[in-house]
């Protein structure tokens, strides 16, 4: 514990004398504005529970699917999920202690985030004061990303989790000579792309950063930096042959459109955000013109503004550039640019800090938090976490099992898109993951999202087969497979009447029945 100290966070609050604040009557006497922004803080992690029971997205199936097996099957299937087998492993140890409910799968996930806020506030106290880095600690939380994976039952809130220890590591470098400090720093890089192999794009940020803060001689520089690169080389070694099957493999993940220059926006400065700003701004413009000068500004910090920049725009341009500029893109949805949501909390916790007033500072806490709470409770959609195939599975369960009806389903997973379609049970395929979790137990045929040659081959002999057998079938797919779905109306029209029996969460169901029972009926 020696290692990680508080050296730093003293060398702070003494740079922070020479630049004395006001006092504030909040801040005057006893705790009253830390209440109000502990207030605000439990606020924004209510906000995440809203959907805390929401039915699992075609992602989070996928991570059940990995462990659906059990533990001997968790290695070898995070070959085939491309997902992180440590995060598997606390998943499965979970459902163990906790049960498999929508809810209790989510619970490592919000454990998780609630660590990486407070592990943020601690990297947040080496650069600021406290009321900044608890506003620090609340921006990163409003974030929609973090707002989404903290009840994701995904890698993210882990790979948040690790991120920001790396940050906090990093920060702690500074004015420590540690080589245990270092080491632990090297392999908390390491570790960011053990649960997002995305998050390698945060590895240049971390290597600048260092060199910026770490302001001692060039031997103690350069042992400190190769010490973090031997002990990072090691904690990389595990993830070097998925990465490189991704690179080979990259084009068969995309499903996303390239980003435009209003994605890149959006994410760096949320709406609510970006509100509450200005008003803060504009009050402290009025402070000035009423020439209130403790409203002032306070001193700038070059380097503080360097590292949450670096933190914030390396990361997200990385994946941006490569959105744009290639026929990959990484960079929408915008949950695979988390590792930067640190480092933009931190970069707005910055322009927070220059105003010297903490009333001010509260204010703009309160109009964010207040702006952002009443949007989401208000939202029809906020109990919604992403559409899913529970109702449109149970909705053919239901209607199928009268009769043992087959069930054609079109995964959602591109990858279904470049490989054969299982022949056995779907469900011990991860791309009809859906059906580990929500159970359907009459006969189902598996097609791939798009119409290529594969849904061609499997769609003609099934239509063959229920010509024959004069069978009742049903089809779901999404609206991305509806290629599929028409051709598969085109070509059973000839023995089978067919008719859309509703949408359920975005995913069509169709029912073929055989056009000799409906002249009997």
């Amino acid at each position: 514990m020696e290692v990680l100290g508080s050296s730093s966070k003293d060398q702070v609050e003494k740079s922070q004398e020479k630049v004395a604040l006001p006092e504030d009557p909040l801040f005057a006497h006893g705790h009253v504005a830390y209440a109000i922004y502990a207030l605000a803080l439990g606020a924004t992690i209510s906000i995440w529970l809203i959907a805390l029971r929401a039915p699992l997205w075609i992602d989070e199936t996928g991570q059940y699917w990995q462990i659906y097996a059990g533990f001997s099957q968790i290695w070898p299937r995070h070959f085939m999920t491309l997902s992180s087998p440590e995060h598997a492993y606390i998943l499965w140890l979970s459902t163990k202690l906790i049960g498999t409910s929508e809810a209790a799968l989510r619970i490592p996930s919000t454990l998780a985030m609630l660590g990486a806020v407070y592990v943020l506030y601690l990297a947040a106290r080496e650069l600021f004061e406290r009321d900044i880095a608890i506003i620090a600690a609340i921006l990163f939380s409003l974030h929609p990303v973090v707002a989404f994976e903290a009840i994701d039952a995904r890698p993210y809130a882990f790979g948040a989790l690790v991120v920001n220890t790396s940050i906090l590591v990093l920060l702690r470098l500074r004015h420590n000579d540690s080589e245990w400090l270092a080491a632990l720093f090297g392999i908390a890089a390491a570790c960011t792309v053990w649960f997002q192999y995305l998050f390698i794009v945060m590895l240049p940020a971390l290597v600048l950063c260092f060199f910026v803060v770490k302001n001692c001689d060039r031997k103690t520089l350069w042992r400190q930096f190769g010490i973090a690169v031997a002990a990072f080389a090691l904690a990389f070694l595990p993830v070097i042959p998925i990465m490189l099957f991704l690179f080979r493999t990259s084009k068969t993940h995309v499903v996303e459109p390239a980003p435009a220059l209003l994605d890149l926006v959006r994410f760096l400065a949320p709406g609510s955000l970006f509100v509450g700003v200005c008003i803060t701004g504009c009050v402290a413009f009025l402070l000035r013109a009423a020439r209130l000068q403790r409203y002032s500004l306070s001193r700038f910090e070059p380097s503080h503004l360097l590292i949450c920049a670096s933190l914030a725009l390396i990361p997200s341009l990385l994946l941006y550039g490569v959105s744009v500029g290639t026929s990959v893109h990484p960079f929408l949805p915008p949950r695979h640019c988390l590792d930067a949501i640190p480092g933009i909390a931190l970069c707005w916790a910055f322009v927070l800090s220059r105003f010297r007033s903490r009333i001010l500072r509260l204010l703009f806490c309160l109009i964010f938090v207040t702006v952002t709470a009443c949007t989401q409770f208000s939202s029809p959609l906020a109990k919604l976490h992403n559409p899913s195939w529970k109702d449109a599975l149970q909705y053919a369960e239901k209607n199928a099992s009268t009769d043992n009806a087959p069930v054609m389903i079109c995964s959602e997973f591109p990858e279904s898109d470049f490989v054969p379609m299982p022949l056995d049970s779907p469900k011990s395929s991860k791309l009809f993951s859906p059906l580990s979790y929500y159970n359907v137990s009459v006969p189902v045929v598996p097609m791939p999202r798009e119409l290529n040659g594969e849904a061609i081959r499997v769609g003609s002999s099934f239509l063959q087969e229920a010509a024959q057998k004069h069978e009742r079938f049903l089809a779901l797919a999404r609206r991305s497979s509806d290629k599929t779905l028409d051709w598969l109306t085109k070509n059973g029209a000839a023995t089978h009447s067919v008719h859309q029996l509703g949408e359920h969460d975005g995913v069509v169901v169709l029912e073929f029945v055989p056009r000799q029972s409906v002249a009997l009926k």
